[in-house]
């Protein structure tokens, strides 16, 4: 791992809590901004110093979404860097690190906090200190629980995360009353990073749009709004594709978002070392056809679009369950549940459409319909799109954040792996 020398933001991090002026002021610490900008490496060093020269025989957490994000972002990268300075054990099957220096001695426990039933795993340890990496994406009541387990004396707490809806507890309830809860904010942006060259940042300048740009690139806190796809809208001649199916090259697969009453959208897929493409589709709307189909029928579609490719795997909502029964029924094809996770898959598939990872064939008239009417619901409180319009975009965020994030490593690019926050 090659190291850059730290940013003045960074080093301000490193240093708040045995700086003169400011260690007596606060009590917690908030590092908030774009993506790749170097919160993590320094708020974990930071953190893993702190405790290791004001506590001995203490237990601290140190939280991600999941046990296995935290050690893939924090622990991995921060074993790494500080094992020439600490004695690291790490209890893999106990999910904790022993931390070992100059005869003194803490306990590091991993958690992870991705649903309101986390707060049950927390329960029950007394902590020096809690770091939270992507504090954003965890449920309060776990952050909370977190919290209240911090009762010795001297205790802070570490915070870190990318932006998200202004509506979000964290930000109403910490980072606009950061004052009154003694917790120093810092807002990072990449220049903040000076392990970053150029080319880097340039990548992820062009991997966001819209809202993503404003809160991963600019680290604001701001509603989605408008179009969903707007730079796909505002550019469709760059992602459409216009080639030949016939002398495509690559694995098939087809992507489904079933429905009998609602439109059932199916889109075939060829994927290739460079890009994949959604060659042709089959869109089917009842409403507008006057009588609904029965699953055979729906099938029939599904053999008619797949025509005579070998199809790796079918791409379907898990909750399809009638219709997934009915092709398991055929043994043609292999089923695939589809990850149902609407924003991070809409951030994935908007990442893919803009770095050209995913285009759409100019034949996919009802997705092309959609891209222009597929927008965010600007009177929710939270981030959610309007569940209209929005079939052939679910087939899409299906293919895309399931099977093409595995494929191209997508969220390794996204990461940057190898260029640790």
């Amino acid at each position: 791992m090659k190291f850059k020398p730290f940013s003045q933001k960074q080093k301000k991090v490193l240093g708040w809590w045995y700086t003169d002026g400011i260690k007596d002021t606060y009590d917690a610490i908030i590092a908030d901004g774009s993506v790749r900008s170097g919160k993590t490496v320094s708020m974990s060093i930071s953190f893993l110093i702190w405790a290791m020269s004001c506590f001995c025989d203490c237990n601290f957490a140190i939280c991600g979404k999941t046990v296995g994000s935290c050690r893939r972002n924090v622990i991995k990268p921060l074993i790494s860097m500080m094992r020439m300075r600490f004695q690291i054990v790490d209890k893999r099957s106990e999910n904790l690190l022993v931390v070992t220096h100059k005869g003194s001695s803490n306990t590091f426990y991993i958690f992870g906090g991705k649903d309101e039933s986390s707060q049950d795993l927390i329960q029950g340890v007394t902590l020096a200190g809690i770091l939270f990496d992507e504090v954003a994406l965890m449920p309060r009541s776990f952050v909370e629980q977190g919290l209240a387990r911090c009762s010795v004396d001297g205790a802070r707490y570490w915070f870190n995360c990318n932006p998200d809806n202004p509506n979000h507890w964290f930000y109403k309830e910490w980072i606009q009353n950061a004052e009154e809860k003694r917790a120093l904010r810092l807002k990072f942006l990449m220049d903040d990073n000076l392990s970053l060259s150029e080319r880097v940042k340039q990548r992820y300048y062009s991997l966001y749009k819209g809202t993503f740009y404003r809160r991963f690139i600019r680290g604001e806190w701001v509603i989605a709004e408008g179009l969903v796809y707007q730079h796909y809208n505002d550019h469709i001649s760059d992602y459409l594709w216009r080639g030949d199916a016939e002398k495509l090259r690559g694995r098939w697969y087809i992507s489904v978002d079933y429905g009998t009453v609602n439109p059932c959208s199916m889109g075939l897929w060829c994927v290739t070392p460079r890009e994949a493409i959604r060659v042709k589709e089959s869109y089917f709307n009842s409403r507008e056809e006057g009588y609904q189909k029965t699953d055979e029928e729906h099938y029939k579609d599904l053999e008619k679009l797949a025509a005579d490719h070998y199809i790796e795997e079918i791409i379907v909502d898990p909750s399809a369950a009638s219709f997934k029964e009915t092709i398991w029924r055929h043994n043609r094809f292999q089923v695939r549940n589809a990850v149902n996770d609407v924003i991070n898959g809409i951030r994935t598939t908007s990442g893919m459409l803009s770095c050209g990872l995913a285009k759409i064939s100019a034949s996919c008239a009802a997705a092309q319909q959609e891209f222009g009417m597929y927008r965010w619901d600007e009177q929710s409180s939270d981030d959610r799109v309007i569940k209209e319009n929005d079939h052939a975009m679910d087939d899409i965020r299906y293919f895309c954040h399931t099977v093409l994030s595995d494929i191209y490593q997508f969220e390794s690019f996204v990461r940057g792996d190898g260029e640790y926050e």
